[in-house]
């Protein structure tokens, strides 16, 4: 009876600790899902304007290449 005691603790405390790394990786998720949200809002406003500088280039249809096809910095 003493092994099946000993047995039931031990596996206890091996799910304790599965459940401690599992809060730890959810945790790590949440916050990446959070990263991703604030650099996902930073970068619309770069998107949206850049967007808005290939409409216009297609538009005029000005260009950054030369009749040899070499961009232009």
């Amino acid at each position: 009876m003493g092994w099946a005691q000993v047995f039931v603790a031990v596996a206890s405390a091996g799910l304790l600790v599965l459940a401690l790394c599992a809060a730890k990786v959810f945790r790590a998720v949440q916050g990446l899902g959070r990263e991703l949200e604030r650099t996902r809002r930073r970068l619309d406003a770069e998107h949206s304007t850049l967007r808005g500088e290939l409409r216009r280039l297609r538009e005029t249809g000005e260009s950054d290449t030369s009749a040899d096809g070499v961009r232009s910095s």
